[in-house]
Formats: structure tokens, C-alpha cells, sequence
């Protein structure tokens, strides 16, 4: 039985630190998308920074992505930007690769 349980552990601790690292990616790659977006809107170094900050909290909203897309379009193009649905989506997949290769990085 002994054997079952250190392998049920394992696996837990395993599981845990694969939601761990997914969550560390989105967080980093919504970060690096607000400052995709950021420099698109022309903002300051200051601004670039608390919007990072509000487009990682906007993925708290609910579960997926379509929180952040809608957040990073709608203020896109509240600023004037000429950005469309698909050109955000693929700076989304850019950055999770980007985000993926930084946090592997500093492991």
C-alpha cells in the first residue's frame, strides 16, 4: 500500500505543480500582451506598467481567454488603434510562446 500512496503523492504534487506553471505563464503572457498593446497606444513607461497590471487581473474575470482578448481590443481600439480581433489573438499565442521560454529560463 505504501507503494500506492508515495505514487498517489507524487502525482498530486505533480498535478499541483503543472496548474502552478500554467498559471505563471498566462500571468506573464497577459502581462507581456498589456505591453504589446501598451506600445500601441502610445503609454508612458508609468501607464505601460498599471495597465500590464489591469490586463492581468482582467483574466480573472472568467475562465479562458475572452476576457483579455476583450479587454486588450476594447481599449485598442478606444485608443484609435487599427488592431482586429485576429491580430490581438496572434500577439496572445506570441507571447504565451515568449512568456513559456522566459519562465523556462529562469528555472
Amino acid at each position: 500500500m505504501t507503494t500506492f500512496d508515495d505514487r498517489e503523492r507524487g502525482e498530486e504534487r505533480k498535478f499541483a505543480m503543472d496548474e502552478e506553471t500554467a498559471f505563471r505563464i498566462a500571468a506573464r503572457r497577459n502581462r507581456l500582451l498589456g505591453q504589446w498593446a501598451a506600445q500601441k497606444m502610445g503609454l508612458t513607461p508609468e501607464e505601460t506598467d498599471a495597465y500590464a497590471k489591469a490586463v492581468v487581473q482582467a483574466d480573472f474575470e472568467e475562465a479562458g481567454d475572452e476576457d483579455v482578448i476583450r479587454k486588450v481590443l476594447g481599449d485598442l481600439t478606444g485608443a484609435g488603434c487599427d488592431v482586429d480581433e485576429a491580430e490581438v489573438r496572434a500577439a496572445l499565442d506570441e507571447k504565451s510562446v515568449e512568456a513559456r521560454r522566459q519562465l523556462m529560463s529562469e528555472s
